[in-house]
């Protein structure tokens, strides 16, 4: 389908290639070129996957779990290699070939950002060679040139290069380079904010009810029934709030979790009822894709008082989980983790994300 107007990339989205304004427009562009019939509960949890996850460069395998963790010889490389095995045929590729189906929001503003940046870098040339011209001739370096970079190139390929690339496509090739590298640092805005647009979307379009309104953090006191905080306290912001007459649900919705967010989810949670103000209940989800069975254990029993504390968590695939933890390895107490996840997901505790946007449909 080609792009509308509305859909084309303007000058500050590409500057903030990896913010708020282009991360919605390039979620929308992937939703449009999307059949109706494709955009389901049930395939959910396919397109948070190709719009977010990624292989891990030091693998090359899908990412489900800390890199470090996930070397070839530790319990999680056979893990990482189960989960490879399942999203393959879950998405009807090869193994080979799973890069070539998810990260397509980060690739796609990887490309709006590169794209900019050789433009910039065009602009900057052009005006450095009126200022470099009373010295031209002389063997001054070029903005961005970078000898060193450029032999270990030429070192590599030796004789495979047919001609002697001229110094401007050399240039172009060290922009790409330097920018590749300095790329995995925006993938925490994908994993964050991202993760929270992307669950955002795939309920408003999976859940189609006109009585429902979905927001992104939004500030909690702007949400219908709980009040403004005290003077000089920060405003808590809610992930995502789904707000419909029957129900108010308030989600944390966190691609992988740290130690010191499991704290703060039992922080948020008590701000939110301390805020409530109409007297009525609400729901308190966790939407995840973390494979830690420690976290995800923990997540499912916390109590508090003497009540558990999310209605449910709910995992982008159970069906990963289980296909993952189907290689469960000689650690007894990681292994005795795994077998409790598993039976909360055989109890209903843990959910997928299918089932949780059925559920919302139907209440």
């Amino acid at each position: 389908m080609a792009e509308t107007k509305s859909n084309q990339p303007d000058a500050s989205s590409i500057k903030s290639a990896f913010g708020a304004g282009n991360r919605t427009r390039l979620i929308n562009e992937y939703f449009v070129k999307q059949s109706d019939e494709n955009i389901t509960a049930t395939q959910a949890w396919a397109h948070v996957y190709r719009l977010l996850l990624w292989v891990d460069q030091t693998t090359g395998l899908g990412h489900c779990y800390e890199s470090d963790k996930c070397q070839p010889g530790k319990r999680w490389y056979a893990r990482s290699l189960a989960f490879h095995d399942w999203i393959s045929s879950a998405l009807g590729t090869s193994p080979g070939e799973v890069a070539q189906h998810i990260d397509w929001l980060f690739l796609r503003a990887a490309d709006d950002l590169a794209a900019h940046v050789l433009r910039r870098a065009a602009k900057v040339a052009a005006n450095a060679d009126v200022q470099r011209k009373p010295y031209q001739g002389r063997g001054f370096p070029r903005p961005g040139e970078d000898p060193e970079l450029v032999g270990i190139v030429k070192n590599a390929l030796g004789s495979h290069l047919g001609s002697e690339p001229p110094p401007e496509v050399w240039d172009s090739l060290v922009q790409r380079v330097r920018q590749y590298l300095t790329l995995e640092n925006k993938r925490k805005n994908l994993v964050g904010e991202g993760f929270e647009d992307v669950i955002a979307q795939v309920i408003q379009r999976t859940c189609r009810r006109d009585d429902m309104q979905v927001f992104t953090r939004r500030a909690l006191h702007e949400l219908s029934g709980f009040n403004r905080v005290r003077s000089g306290d920060k405003p808590n912001k809610v992930d995502v709030a789904v707000i419909r007459p029957s129900a108010r649900t308030l989600v944390t919705a966190k691609w992988s979790v740290r130690a010191d967010r499991e704290k703060q989810f039992v922080t948020d949670f008590a701000d939110y009822v301390n805020a409530e103000s109409d007297r009525k209940p609400f729901e308190y989800i966790f939407v995840t894709n973390e494979f830690d069975p420690a976290r995800l254990m923990r997540a499912c029993e916390q109590l508090v008082g003497n009540a558990l504390m999310f209605k449910h968590v709910v995992h982008i695939s159970t069906d990963a989980i289980r296909a993952t933890y189907s290689q469960s390895g000689d650690g007894q107490g990681e292994a005795a983790s795994m077998q409790r996840v598993l039976r909360h997901i055989d109890q209903g505790r843990l959910i997928s994300l299918g089932q949780w946007l059925k559920d919302l449909e139907a209440a």
